[in-house]
């Protein structure tokens, strides 16, 4: 079929460039947000994120009549949820899967759908969401046919599609890069790909909608280990006194030998968030994931500690001063270089610990943003060159381009990236 109405529902990070996408091959794309502020931005033809190249795409898309955005979902031919799926608020050691917004989204399209329609999850899921969507969607049109009761000839086709993109490189990603199509039936697998190839050049891959979950979940957990070992390596040679960015790279010379770089932590809405989506479902299985999530967890606390030891040397070094007396600047608060995204940001819990903690001033910098979410206090924004110059720690989270280049002119320096050496 032809797909000639698309809904995206969820217009942060993923939702708005996949949007943007279709616009931009002339497709009418109907947008839906529950931030009011993000749909006027949008429906004025600006965008509330930054994403190189988004907003040239979206202000055509949306000059030229292609794309509009709105807080009510409205009838379309495809409909491609990519709403955040977060954790619930609990003490468990092993946090719980909150799929309430995967669910919101369901009871909002539910109303406007109908025979022949096509519903892809996009969001990064639990093995068994997509299963989980289709049983909401069915308890709310009885009226219609879905694939777990009526298999390849259901009215409602369901399907699976992890986005699998770099922040910073999403445009160019979107197009380039494979797509896995989990389909629940063949038939809506084929209707996806027909949907995908809208605009994608690399291969769409089928599978079952399980194991495109699945994928997802392994290639962040993945990583997450590969960094883990490169972030408890920071410490152990911490210890022992030996420069582990000197270590790394003389053993990644080794050709089958090929270690990341240590940081502060692991941020973002995928790598800090999707291993606990397999050790949740498989607790006892998952050990290596396990212990990964831990050892990348702990590490922003090490760099607190750090912090706390350089204070204590500054105030040996210079008697006639208290702590109040200290200035300390952080660089960087995103979750990764050169964005602005600030979701589940180490560099971002570090500086807000540091706040709590210390006594004296604490200012940040942060290239990609103009002005602190609202619901911190006490830090305040600066200039790199004001706060190379004025402050006495100086606490390096995340390596932006304006950090690489120059560093400050104190010695008191805690570099987590290996930038300034």
């Amino acid at each position: 079929m032809s797909f000639e109405t698309i809904s995206v529902i969820g217009l942060g990070y993923i939702g708005l460039p996949t949007a943007a996408m279709f616009a931009s091959r002339k497709k009418k794309v109907i947008g839906v947000d529950v931030n009011q502020n993000a749909v006027d931005t949008i429906n004025r033809g600006e965008i509330h994120i930054v994403e190189p190249e988004l907003d040239m795409i979206v202000h055509a898309a949306v000059t030229e009549g292609y794309l509009k955005a709105t807080t009510i979902p409205e009838a379309a031919d495809a409909f491609l949820i990519a709403v955040p799926t977060p954790f619930k608020n609990n003490d468990s050691e092993i946090p719980e899967p909150d799929l309430s917004y995967i669910e919101a989204a369901c009871k909002a399209i539910a109303p406007v759908l109908k025979k022949g329609d096509l519903v892809i999850l996009e969001s990064t899921s639990p093995v068994g969401a997509t299963e989980q969507m289709t049983e909401w969607l069915a308890a709310a049109r009885t009226d219609l046919t879905f694939p777990q009761t009526e298999g390849q000839n259901s009215d409602i086709r369901i399907a699976h599609c992890p986005e699998r993109v770099l922040p910073g490189h999403v445009v160019r990603e979107l197009v380039e890069n494979d797509r896995v199509i989990g389909g629940m039936t063949d038939k809506c697998s084929e209707a996806a790909i027909e949907l995908y190839k809208t605009f994608v050049e690399g291969e769409c891959v089928t599978t079952n909608a399980r194991t495109a979950e699945m994928a997802k979940l392994t290639e962040n957990s993945c990583r997450d280990v590969q960094i883990a070992f490169a972030n408890e390596l920071s410490v152990i040679c911490d210890k022992v006194n030996v420069d582990v960015w000197e270590l790394i790279a003389l053993a990644n010379r080794h050709p089958r030998i090929n270690i990341l770089q240590p940081g502060p932590g692991v941020g973002g809405h995928c790598i800090a968030v999707d291993p606990w989506f397999i050790v949740s479902k498989t607790p006892e299985e998952a050990q290596i994931i396990h212990t990964a999530r831990k050892v990348n967890d702990a590490k922003p606390e090490w760099v607190i500690n750090k912090v706390k030891l350089l204070i204590a040397d500054f105030l040996q070094e210079n008697p006639d001063k208290t702590a109040r007396d200290v200035t300390i600047a952080c660089y960087g608060l995103a979750f990764k270089p050169d964005i602005d995204d600030l979701r589940e940001s180490p560099a971002l819990n570090i500086t807000q610990e540091i706040t709590a903690m210390h006594s004296g001033h604490v200012v940040a910098v942060e290239p990609n943003i103009t002005e602190l979410p609202k619901n911190i206090s006490k830090l305040q924004l600066t200039s790199f060159e004001i706060a190379r110059i004025k402050a006495d720690i100086h606490i390096l989270l995340v390596d932006h381009k304006e950090f690489r280049t120059i560093r400050p002119t104190s010695a008191m320096i805690i570099d987590t990236r290996g930038a300034w050496k």
